[in-house]
């Protein structure tokens, strides 16, 4: 795609679902590089997904809102790191709900996100199941390209391939 192709003011976003693992540190890495690279931007979206049993209404809420406090001090933590490194300052997005049908919905509301970067767990137990989930089942039907990005990578490994 080329600059052509977008309006004024419109740029190629990298998006990345962030969550406390640690192979997702090098799929930001990587969606970074990248839009430092081409002068795009960075989402980062995560996706505070419901308890698996319901408590009480009040301590429910409590929990959410504990939820959302430590999913912004993550992702304030991870911006800071980024702008040092690239000088890109990142979206947030932080969402409740599932992080596939939540991923799903913001890829369709934004029209600028061009690429989504996951990464694979290092794990023999195979790359997770997001990763699974959207290039297994939804890989023919997926709205942009996806990016996997093998979770054991290190930074310098992750700089080569930008």
């Amino acid at each position: 795609m080329n600059d052509e192709t977008l309006s004024p003011g419109r740029r190629n976003k990298f998006l990345v679902v962030v969550d406390e693992t640690p192979e997702c540190k090098s799929a930001i890495h990587f969606a970074c590089r990248r839009a430092w690279h081409v002068g795009g931007g960075v989402i980062l979206l995560y996706v505070i997904e419901p308890p698996d049993f319901q408590h009480w209404m009040g301590v429910e809420q409590v929990m959410r809102e504990e939820a959302r406090e430590a999913a912004e001090e993550l992702l304030q933590s991870l911006a800071d790191d980024i702008r040092r490194d690239t000088n890109i300052v990142p979206e947030f997005v932080i969402r409740d709900g599932y992080k596939k049908d939540e991923l799903l919905a913001l890829i369709e509301e934004d029209p600028d996100i061009r690429i989504l970067v996951l990464a694979a767990s290092p794990d023999s137990g195979g790359p997770g199941p997001l990763v699974k989930s959207l290039v297994g089942e939804m890989s023919g039907t997926f709205a942009v390209p996806i990016t996997v990005i093998p979770g054991n990578l290190s930074d310098k490994q992750l700089d080569a391939v930008t």
